[in-house]
């Protein structure tokens, strides 16, 4: 599985503090069906100060639909604690 480092940010948490978090898309292979494969995409969140992260493998096939997750992602500071929650929601 690949990794693509699409954007990173800064945001202020609850407790007042700065925290950074990278952005990446995750980009393997998906058995459809009769041996046939295709690229899926997925998603992993990494917190730059604490170094905990979070993945979702496998969330699509569609690249229009895995950018707007990490554009909704990203918008919004989602840190890897809260990742599923996000994913949970959008699917």
């Amino acid at each position: 599985m690949r990794e693509l480092l699409v954007d990173s940010c800064r945001a202020a948490g609850e407790d007042g503090q700065s925290r950074g978090y990278r952005y990446y898309i995750l980009v393997g292979e998906m058995e459809v069906s009769g041996g046939l494969a295709c690229e899926s995409y997925g998603v992993k969140v990494v917190s730059e100060d604490s170094g905990e992260w979070a993945e979702v493998p496998d969330l699509t096939i569609r690249p229009a639909r895995i950018d707007a997750l990490m554009d909704l992602l990203v918008r919004n500071a989602v840190s890897p604690v809260t990742l599923r929650d996000v994913i949970d929601d959008w699917l």
